[in-house]
């Protein structure tokens, strides 16, 4: 059953950065760490009030290798 669930996993994580890609973000970003790169440097996500569990997964979902602002 784990490689069933891997199998699905991943194809969750390709649609999320396919939907990254078409928003005009980093080709292998998710939406989650792209919003968390812009909570982190105070643009646009950092002005909306995040319940506090949404704002820790976008926080711990920053990919610093990842995304225009790779070493972040």
């Amino acid at each position: 059953m784990k490689v069933a669930w891997d199998y699905v996993w991943n194809i969750l994580i390709a649609i999320d950065q396919l939907g990254n890609a078409l928003l005009g973000g980093w080709h292998d970003e998710t939406i989650s760490s792209r919003i968390g790169k812009s909570m982190l440097k105070g643009g646009w996500a950092s002005t909306v009030p995040w319940p506090v569990w949404l704002y820790d997964h976008f926080i711990e979902s920053v990919e610093p290798d990842e995304g225009w602002g790779k070493g972040y």
